[in-house]
Order: structure tokens, then C-alpha cells, then sequence
């Protein structure tokens, strides 16, 4: 049959992370509690900011928005995963797949930018105390969380609609676990050469343009620790410093690869791992790592709990 009398896929039918029903009930087991320490946490620590007022200052007003976006996130692919780890068919109508995107890729870059706001803003805090508050103002601080938003949408625009003006007519299978464009790609029915470039060229603006402020941030931060003293004082810096170079390495590295690589009509198994990384598993540590290690959150809760 010709390619003009062939239909546009309506719906997407997902193969998963496995098809054993054993390891599927295992995976399911593993996602819900990712996904519930990934509530919790983020949750915990947007309503900590909200009604402490020692916790409104710049930088808790960062984790704030970094809390959310983590949340929205993981919630705009891990409860569909847990339902298609119960069910046979895994399907998503084509509407379905499309808003999974346009809130993928608008959290996620929204998270890229933010990552690098808080390396910034910590770098100030670490090497500038003394300017610190004169710098880090309120307004200042609401223009860069809105630029990140917005960065974000703007990605998220750009992306969506180079991928969904593509033609969808012939496979509706898709070898992953929820909709993103690098799997889409796969399944279109065109030539996808301008639509990765696109892709390409947004990628650099938000994945490898937020690096370089971060690599600074954090060889100046370093730079400046090392002098401290006493020690302890270094150590406690190097601690938090490593602990958010963990987690900027998992989202940054696992998003690079998924996405600035040349298109493969192949997605394997190791695609799929990778992705699980910076859709649930980052969300996850963000709350953990940026805020409930932090001694002004801590502090918070203790005066929560014992009221």
C-alpha cells in the first residue's frame, strides 16, 4: 500500500522495559517507590519554603522551583509507567503522547537552567559572602527563575513542534517507555534530518550552555574552599560540592546522551536505562541531595514536628 493511503497513527503502543511478567512486577514495585520518595520529598520541601520565613532566601527559593519542576517531571512519566507495568497493552493516544512531550521537555529544560542558577548562586554565596545580598536580590532572583521557565517553554516550543509536524503513518510501536522525541523520530514517515538539527541546535542551547557556568561555578568554588579554614569547614563544603556534581553528572550526562547523539532507528535497552535516570531517578535525588541534607531545612522541619 502507498504511503499516501496509509492512515496517521491515532495512538502509540509502548514495548516497555520488559516483557517478563516477574521482572515487570519487580520494576513496578521499584518505580512506585522511586516515585513516592520523589513526591514526598519534593512536596516536603516546597511546603517547608513556603511557611518557614528563615527558609526565604535565594537560594531555598531556587530549591523551590527545582522541587517542582522534579516533580512535574517524574509525574509526567512515571505513574503511566506503572500502570503499563500492569497491563498488557501499553498504549497512549497520539494527544496523550504529545502533551507527555511539550511537559517533558518544558520541565526539563526548565531544571537545566535552574541547575545552573543555583551553581551561580551558591558560587556567590562561596566566594562573594560579603556581596552576596546586594547581588542575589529578590528581583534578581525572580528574573532568573522566570529566564529558566521560559528557557524551558521556549525548548519545549521549538522541539514539540519540529516533532509532531512530522507525518506519523506507517509503525506505532515504540521501543521505550513513555513518549520523548528521540523515540518518536524513529516511527516518522519523513526525512527527520531538519528535525534532529533543530533538536541539536536547542540541546546546545539548553544542555551544554548552562554547563559552562556551572563548571565555573563550581572551579571557582573549589578554588575558594581550598583556602578555608578550618578544616572541617572545608570538608563540609567538599561534601555538599561532590554530592551536587553526582546529580548534575546523572541529569546532564544521561540527557547528552539521549539527546546529542546522531538518530538511531534502533532504540536498545541501554537507551531505555539511560533515560530512566534523568526521568525518575534525579527527581528523586534532587529534594534529597540540594534540600533534606541542608541544616536550614532540617532546622524547619525539627520546628514542624515538634509544634
Amino acid at each position: 500500500m502507498g504511503e499516501e493511503n496509509q492512515t496517521y497513527v491515532n495512538e502509540f503502543v509502548f514495548l516497555g522495559l520488559s516483557q517478563d511478567p516477574e521482572t515487570q512486577v519487580l520494576l513496578f514495585f521499584v518505580f512506585l517507590i522511586i516515585y513516592l520518595l520523589t513526591v514526598l520529598g519534593n512536596l516536603l520541601i516546597i511546603v517547608l519554603i513556603h511557611i518557614d520565613s528563615r527558609l526565604h532566601t535565594p537560594m531555598y527559593f531556587f530549591f523551590r522551583n527545582l522541587s517542582f519542576a522534579g516533580l512535574c517531571f517524574s509525574t509526567a512519566t512515571v505513574p503511566q509507567v506503572l500502570i503499563h507495568l500492569l497491563v498488557k497493552r501499553k498504549t497512549i493516544p497520539f494527544a496523550g503522547c504529545s502533551t507527555q512531550i511539550v511537559v517533558l521537555l518544558l520541565v526539563g529544560g526548565t531544571e537545566c537552567a535552574l541547575l545552573a542558577v543555583m551553581s551561580c548562586d551558591w558560587y556567590v554565596a562561596v566566594c562573594k559572602p560579603l556581596h552576596y545580598s546586594t547581588i542575589m536580590t529578590h528581583w534578581v532572583c525572580v528574573q532568573l527563575a522566570i529566564g529558566s521557565w521560559a528557557s524551558g517553554v521556549f525548548v519545549s516550543l521549538v522541539d514539540t513542534t519540529f516533532t509532531l509536524s512530522l507525518p506519523y503513518r506507517g509503525s506505532n510501536i515504540i521501543n521505550h517507555f513513555f513518549c520523548e522525541p528521540p523515540a518518536l523520530l524513529k516511527l516518522a514517515s519523513a526525512d527527520t534530518y531538519s528535525t534532529e538539527m533543530a533538536i541539536f541546535a536547542m540541546d546546545v542551547v539548553i544542555l551544554l550552555a548552562p554547563g559552562s557556568p556551572i563548571l565555573v561555578s563550581y572551579w571557582n568554588i573549589i578554588s575558594t574552599v581550598i583556602q578555608m579554614q578550618p578544616r572541617e569547614g572545608r570538608l563540609k563544603v567538599f561534601s555538599a560540592c561532590a554530592s551536587h556534581v553526582i546529580v548534575i553528572v546523572l541529569f546532564y550526562g544521561s540527557a547528552i546522551f539521549a539527546y546529542m547523539r546522531p538518530n538511531s532507528k534502533i532504540m536498545n535497552e541501554r537507551d531505555k536505562m539511560i533515560s530512566v535516570f534523568y526521568s525518575a531517578v534525579t527527581p528523586m535525588l534532587n529534594p534529597i541531595i540540594y534540600s533534606l541534607r541542608n541544616k536550614g531545612v532540617k532546622g524547619a522541619l525539627m520546628r514542624i514536628t515538634v509544634k
